[in-house]
């Protein structure tokens, strides 16, 4: 993943100019000596105590890219260091942990935001300004297809709730945000499908009950053979005049009632404006910029902890639900 974040930063000028990586960490010192050989990152310092090359190379910002059980140790240190983290989702492996976190960022008075890089691109940011337009009347829905089955190998394969906790939670942050509403609750059914080459919870279905009696339900397998959906899932976007469908990639649609006489009214289309602001489109280095843009300004980033805490209370709502058959209030 620390290729993504790095391959974000050389190819944007502006944030190349701002960033200046001093330091590589890793319990595997061979693998950042590879990485900084990829990146050109010869200077860089190697090691594997976070905290001491902290000290030795005067880092103001942490990225923190590493597997979610290593999560709060790495951004507690690095905020106890002095440092602004940006971190890899999800934000923390419980609640308790990410409350945790935000109230370390405001006692150090340190900025924690979440890479949640699904946010920044053309089409979700195109899904929330036609939202907000109007143009198919008041939000009542939002529905998503997930079905992909990749096979990674590795930390994911052995992994408790691993659509839930892994992956879902880029769908969840992203139908939070294009809705503009808050999470109440949720009922979600888990399973480990036949075939599944997962230890746990390859598949999910959750309906989930936002403010303004929205309903966000979501729909999704990770080790679906066969014809995929997108990575950033298929949507269908309801409202009280029409509805908009994304399948993920190119493909808008949007359509208001027509004004055809009996049982169906048929519709008539409407146009889906492309985003307002193209330099929030870009994934992650949008998602970088914005992090930077905070720690220079105080402006409070879009995807703070304190904010995404929401997203990561969906996904254990959720498991929780999955594991006791009942619906689940979301108190974050």
């Amino acid at each position: 993943m620390s290729k993504g974040w790095l391959r974000a930063i050389k190819e944007t000028p502006d944030l190349a100019e701002a960033i200046e990586v001093v330091g590589l960490v890793d319990v595997n010192p061979a693998a950042a000596e590879k990485l900084a050989e990829e990146f050109g990152l010869s200077a860089a310092r190697i090691g594997t105590d976070l905290a001491a090359v902290i000290a030795e190379t005067k880092a103001d910002i942490v990225f923190d890219v590493v597997i979610p059980t290593a999560r709060f140790n790495v951004v507690s240190t690095a905020m106890k260091a002095g440092c602004h983290v940006l971190s890899e989702k999800p934000m923390a492996t419980s609640l308790v942990e990410g409350t945790a976190l935000i109230d370390l960022a405001a006692e150090t008075g340190k900025i924690h935001a979440i890479i949640q890089n699904r946010r920044f691109i053309s089409g979700v940011r195109r899904l929330r300004r036609f939202v907000e337009s109007g143009a198919i009347g008041e939000l009542t829905g939002i529905h998503c297809d997930f079905f992909i089955a990749p096979h990674f190998g590795g930390f994911r394969e052995e992994m408790d709730n691993v659509l839930l906790l892994d992956m879902a939670i880029h769908t969840f942050d992203a139908a939070r945000y294009v809705a503009g509403k808050k999470p109440l609750a949720v009922y979600c059914v888990e399973r480990n499908p036949k075939g599944s080459w997962y230890r746990h919870g390859a598949s999910a279905n959750a309906t989930f009950e936002f403010s303004d009696d929205v309903v966000f339900t979501y729909r999704g397998s990770w080790c679906a053979e066969g014809e995929r959906t997108s990575w950033e899932s298929q949507w269908r976007i309801v409202g009280s005049k029409g509805m908009l469908t994304w399948d993920g990639e190119d493909g808008f649609k949007a359509a208001t009632s027509g004004d055809e006489t009996g049982l169906l009214h048929g519709f008539s289309p409407v146009e889906v404006p492309a985003p307002e602001r193209v330099e929030e489109t870009h994934g992650h280095a949008s998602v970088i910029a914005s992090f930077v843009e905070a720690i220079r300004t105080g402006k409070r980033p879009e995807t703070a902890s304190s904010d995404n805490i929401r997203s990561l209370a969906m996904v254990f709502g959720a498991i929780e639900s999955a594991k006791t058959g009942r619906r689940v209030e979301i108190s974050a």
